[in-house]
């Protein structure tokens, strides 16, 4: 089976799966149709699906991620080799990485989530909740939607969960959620930031993992400014290190400004 009919196969399975999605007209070009999989895998509520599906649409998500590569996390440089870093106490457990958190391999990479931790559901939204659900395959959501039942309330700020990774590299994934800033950030928001990082790191070391990645937790759809949520979550991973047998931790960026961000508290 070729890639264009391993993914017309699965839209096809996603547009009858559920009612009036049979009117949905497909693209003719295979761009047009795997975005089309990606927003009917972002709409999808959670549910099983036959095996035959689950063994297509893994192998689609392992061949795209051959094609994008993996980043392993230990090949990252630590921040002690390229910037002075006098003020950081665990700079050789430090890196600072830009690109796709989605190809990091790490033990477990961080996802900032929403309260309902199912993940993004609008169609191929540009969040990061959105890219590793679209990369890691409907069965992630469906492991949260089954700690989400478990649990019988939303997940509050500041907390997080641990569930498989998936088709993702990393073995793991830490769903947290941040803070929603409005019109100024409150002392409880900046706690909140913090007990992000740091229940994420619990649960990682609980886990026995030894890398993780972060992403810039609130600073997006959450509106916490960039800056600040830069200084605090470096201050709180290089306290938490002190301790710590985790050996890693990468601050993964996305834009330009908050690597810059970033650069600027280790020089």
């Amino acid at each position: 089976m070729t890639r264009q009919e391993r993914v017309e196969s699965l839209v096809h399975f996603l547009k009858h799966e559920r009612e009036g999605y049979e009117a949905v007209p497909e693209p003719v070009d295979y761009e047009g149709k795997r975005r089309l999989l990606r927003s009917l895998m972002n709409v999808r509520f959670p549910g099983e699906v036959p095996e035959d599906f689950l063994r297509m649409q893994d192998e689609l998500l392992k061949e795209e991620l051959e094609e994008r590569g993996i980043v392993n996390v230990q090949d990252i440089p630590v921040i002690r080799d390229v910037y002075p870093c006098r003020q950081i106490r665990n700079a050789d457990r430090i890196s600072l990485w830009r690109g796709d958190i989605t190809r990091l391999g790490a033990d477990a990479v961080v996802n900032a989530a929403n309260s309902q931790l199912l993940g993004c559901f609008v169609p191929c939204h540009g969040c990061i909740d959105n890219a590793i659900h679209s990369a890691a395959g409907i069965e992630l959501r469906n492991e949260c939607a089954a700690v989400m039942e478990a649990q019988g309330h939303e997940e509050p700020a500041g907390k997080a969960k641990i569930t498989k990774g998936y088709n993702l590299p990393a073995k793991y994934v830490l769903h947290t959620v941040g803070p929603i800033v409005g019109t100024k950030v409150t002392d409880k928001q900046k706690e909140e930031l913090k007990s992000c990082y740091l229940n994420c790191l619990k649960l990682a070391e609980k886990k026995g993992l030894e890398s993780v990645a972060f992403c810039c937790i609130s600073t997006g759809e959450f509106h916490f400014p960039n800056k600040l949520a830069a200084q605090i979550a470096v201050d709180t991973v290089d306290r938490y290190l002190s301790s710590s047998a985790i050996n890693r931790v990468v601050f993964n960026v996305f834009k330009e400004e908050d690597r810059n961000i970033y650069k600027k508290i280790f020089q």
